[in-house]
């Protein structure tokens, strides 16, 4: 046998059963070799889609040699074969044109630094998620909520006339009355749902006057800068709806309260760095820090953060990452406020904490957080940590189901809304009347 015929042999084998014989291999490398054996025919795709991907193409490279100049087609103004093409200078418009910008490199830029800014903003998907950004913001964590802020909702006169009812019928309108479809998406029903609530607590207006010294906001954006140890940190991006006020929310914890929290150690993620998946930037302004309105603004206290989970479908962050996302917007409306009012120097101990609320929602499940901020002296893990109080997975309802679930011939789940949690809401109104009762 000949050399090449042994090597197609050889090449072939593995593209035949153990049973063929030597009799199909030697058929095989009559036909063309190797190189055309074929696992499988592709019947059900066009040629294009089974052809080979080219291989990228490369641009030629230009040589340069010192002291010879290349003959070019440049001056007869056309193509000519056997010149080379002409290098032209990179024409510059003398006026603005935003389409056509080209950014200089990012060492040529006025605002570059050596030494690198880590940002969290509104897509950041933090791997070490709420223990992280307790770590980030020298926060003390305080599972449930505080007891002065549910006991707002157990007067006759905080809650609202047929309330139970009112809200069912708020969650029936979210889930299945505002579609022309089948069953409205999640992105339009856990929207729907939370206007719903804010509609019904803005009801207790004529109760307590104080409710409409406050706005709603959205789009606007939030940038605050602190240090924690040696690195330099920054919040920024829109994070979703703001209620804002005319008023300062006023403190949950006593000074005696905020002197127990120098006790408390927070706890790292060693071996993990607590700056992963943070954006690392080399040009940034060192001392930024904006509420993302003016400052002649009549509502400058931000009361309360309302978080969709899930509302941007091109991104998904994660029940973890989530609540982390909602402690560090909410620290950093109260930072930036902070800043504002102490200035930008760190301040071991506040005169008067800030105090700044969140609510999360994918339209069943929420997420309730306050947020006390006592220190911006954030550098060490020693001394006064600010608090933070979350009650986290509340489900509002089991079920709202468009048809019934029926399972080997049981309904399982009946058509409607049924595990309606009527506590769950009296949370969410107590946080709406924080400040106002």
């Amino acid at each position: 046998m000949f050399p090449e015929a042994a090597q197609c042999l050889k090449t072939a084998a593995p593209f035949f059963p153990k049973t063929a014989s030597l009799k199909d291999l030697r058929r095989l490398c009559s036909h063309g070799g190797a190189g055309h054996v074929q696992a499988s025919r592709h019947f059900g795709v066009s040629r294009p889609l089974t052809a080979k991907v080219l291989p990228p193409h490369k641009p030629r490279e230009r040589v340069e040699i010192p002291g010879l100049e290349m003959v070019t087609y440049g001056e007869r103004m056309h193509f000519v074969p056997g010149l080379s093409k002409p290098v032209n200078p990179r024409w510059e418009r003398d006026y603005k044109d935003p389409r056509y910008y080209k950014a200089p490199p990012a060492h040529e830029m006025a605002l570059f630094k050596e030494k690198p800014c880590f940002v969290y903003n509104q897509r950041t998907s933090a791997l070490g998620g709420l223990r992280q950004a307790l770590w980030l913001t020298k926060t003390k964590l305080i599972p449930g909520l505080p007891p002065q802020l549910l006991s707002l909702t157990e007067s006759p006169a905080n809650q609202i006339p047929d309330q139970d009812e009112r809200v069912q019928n708020a969650i029936k309108h979210a889930r299945f009355w505002d579609t022309t479809e089948e069953r409205p998406g999640k992105e339009k029903y856990s929207n729907t749902l939370l206007f719903n609530l804010l509609h019904l607590c803005a009801t207790l207006q004529s109760r307590h006057p104080a409710i409409g010294r406050r706005i709603l906001s959205e789009k606007y954006s939030l940038a605050a800068t602190w240090k924690r140890g040696e690195d330099l940190f920054q919040i920024r991006g829109q994070n979703g709806f703001l209620h804002n006020c005319m008023d300062p929310l006023p403190e949950v914890s006593g000074k005696e309260e905020v002197g127990y929290t120098a006790e408390h150690v927070l706890e790292t993620l060693y071996p993990v760095s607590p700056t992963i998946d943070l954006q690392q930037v080399h040009v940034y302004k060192e001392q930024l820090n904006c509420t993302g309105f003016r400052g002649d603004y009549p509502y400058p206290h931000a009361h309360t953060l309302y978080f969709l989970d899930g509302a941007d479908a091109r991104y998904k962050l994660q029940p973890e990452q989530f609540r982390a996302k909602m402690l560090m917007f909410a620290f950093g409306n109260a930072l930036v406020r902070a800043h504002t009012i102490y200035g930008t120097q760190p301040q071991p101990v506040l005169d008067r904490p800030i105090t700044v609320q969140a609510i999360g929602t994918n339209g069943r499940i929420f997420q309730f957080l306050v947020l006390q901020l006592n220190t911006t002296d954030l550098s060490g893990d020693d001394g006064i940590k600010n608090q933070v109080w979350l009650d986290e997975n509340v489900e509002l309802y089991d079920f709202a189901k468009v048809r019934p679930l029926i399972k080997k011939k049981q309904v399982k789940v009946p058509a409607g809304l049924t595990g309606y949690k009527p506590e769950v809401f009296s949370k969410f109104l107590a946080l709406y009347l924080h400040g106002a009762v």
